[in-house]
């Protein structure tokens, strides 16, 4: 069975991290539609979560399946599958801009919750385009910059809150963190006959329970959730849903695109490490397992996850991404997630996602030319921006204000350039890598490739895809022009430098064509 699942030591560590992620957003999904749109948590549990369930298990299949080709095709043991999991930012974008709204205007959450399905279809429609142009795109954007950007994702979304989560639960995540350091950051492990990620799992629960952080109520909570609840064709519901989804079509596009770079980006970063996957293929899997959810009732898309570098770097092989496919999906068959969130605590799992990110930032740096390094620092400022204004922005929530309320003067005072933080936060995914495709071009002197790119940035600048908060004709127009000039300038180089026909031609670099 281990031979037929393509099961290594290493794939207990990757599990346990991958399982981590897919139920945290679990239970986001599930308190978000409980507790803040207003669903009965029986209806959340038995119409929803079996969905939701249903399509990580699905692309877990076709990520573990695409794993076994590669294996085959190379004859290699050595390949790590691709991790996948539902869409963090579309959990939030489908409940608070689609969701929410209409039931909040038609007084029917049901039906809001029908809109949602003929969201996530569109939205998958809009991912699966990335089938088609993915290879493309791969071959004109620098790999130093994907590998960048992907960077800045990885410790700013990633490792960011795990180590803050980390540090207010000491005792039991810095002896984590310290096994993770030894044992997968060292030579020589403790325990090494252990799997390191059961390891880290088995003593972070044990000192949470001594240390008094876990409550025996929690067990006797999880058990009540427990019943079985199989996922339920909801075609009707869909279509029913389809045609007013249509109006949110100006949400579901920019994230279809940004899902669809994401996947780019760990692509890239699977064939920098070792195991060069097929973009179609991958492509096409996110946007067929996000259908097939919608079918069965569950509105939020799934997406390639990062952490590809990190998994391999600890040994993991293809089995891990199925198994864990396999056990969300029984976990919302059977209502078991509030039991294992009653036994394990987060303080356990929360420091293997941050090793997670720091791998996933050195990767950019030992996989890019020494000289185009300056790169993966610029790619990192708009997710830096992006995380500030997250948690500026909760903390006002929080203080039952919000930024209009407080004033741009006021934080020009405190030393918050709030106007230049939304400006730079907003549409990180894809402004790091236009950031990063112009360091790189100014590097290369391929300044018509840099024109494109400030011409392009312009364009989605305008149409409000990058730097507004919201996607709308002229919101930023300064910052519009600024990179209009961008292009002159560049204009202006390509001129004095002379017509070279070597500058006309993308370079590949000699580390990618392994």
């Amino acid at each position: 069975m281990s031979n037929f699942l393509g099961w290594k030591k290493g794939d207990w560590g990757a599990y346990f991290g991958l399982l981590a992620n897919n139920l945290t957003n679990f239970f986001t999904m599930a308190g978000l539609l409980i507790f803040a749109v207003g669903l009965p948590a029986e209806f959340v549990y038995t119409r929803v979560a079996p969905g939701f369930g249903l399509a990580i298990f699905i692309a877990g299949f076709f990520y573990w399946y695409a794993g076994r080709n590669l294996m085959k095709r190379t004859g290699r043991t050595d390949v790590t599958a691709l991790p996948s999991g539902p869409s963090a930012p579309s959990i939030f974008i489908v409940v608070f801009l689609v969701i929410m709204p209409i039931s909040r205007s038609t007084g029917d959450p049901y039906y809001a919750l029908k809109v949602a399905l003929g969201w996530c279809f569109l939205e998958a429609l809009v991912e699966l385009s990335g089938a088609f142009i993915g290879d493309w795109l791969r071959r004109i954007i620098p790999r130093t910059v994907l590998l960048s950007a992907l960077a800045g994702l990885g410790l700013l979304l990633l490792a960011m809150n795990p180590i803050l989560q980390s540090f207010e639960a000491p005792y039991v995540s810095f002896v984590v963190i310290a096994v993770i350091f030894i044992n997968w950051f060292g030579k020589k492990p403790v325990f090494p006959k252990i799997p390191t990620g059961f390891l880290i799992l088995a003593v972070g629960t044990i000192l949470a329970w001594v240390f008094g952080q876990m409550n025996p109520a929690g067990i006797t909570d999880g058990l009540k959730t427990i019943g079985v609840s199989v996922p339920l064709l909801q075609i009707a519901d869909l279509f029913t849903g389809i045609p007013p989804a249509l109006v949110f079509l100006i949400s579901a596009i920019p994230l279809g695109v940004t899902n669809f770079i994401f996947t780019l980006e760990n692509i890239e970063s699977a064939s920098a490490a070792g195991d060069d996957y097929n973009v179609r293929n991958i492509m096409l899997a996110n946007g067929i397992s996000s259908i097939i959810g919608s079918f069965f009732g569950n509105p939020f898309p799934t997406t390639v996850y990062i952490g590809h570098p990190g998994w391999k770097s600890i040994g993991a092989g293809i089995g891990y991404t199925l198994v864990t496919g396999f056990s969300v999906f029984l976990i919302s068959l059977f209502g078991l997630g509030g039991l294992f969130l009653g036994i394990i605590p987060l303080s356990a799992v929360f420091p293997i996602l941050f090793y997670v990110g720091i791998v996933v930032a050195k990767q950019a740096a030992t996989e890019s030319p020494q000289n185009e390094i300056p790169a993966l620092f610029v790619c990192l400022f708009p997710w830096i921006a992006n995380w500030a204004l997250t948690l500026l922005n909760n903390t006002l929530s929080a203080a039952g204000t919000n930024a209009a309320a407080v004033g741009l003067e006021a934080f020009t005072k405190a030393g918050v350039y709030h106007r230049g933080l939304v400006a730079l936060g907003s549409g990180a995914p894809i402004s790091s890598i236009l950031w990063g495709c112009l360091v790189v071009f100014a590097i290369r002197s391929q300044s018509k490739f840099a024109i494109i790119t400030a011409l392009c940035a312009a364009l989605l600048t305008y149409t409000g895809v990058i730097h507004s908060p919201s996607v709308g004709f002229g919101l930023q127009p300064t910052i519009a022009i600024g990179y209009l000039l961008i292009a002159v300038l560049f204009i202006y180089k390509h001129f004095m430098d002379g017509d070279d026909k070597t500058q006309g031609q993308i370079q590949t670099m000699p580390d990618q064509t392994a």
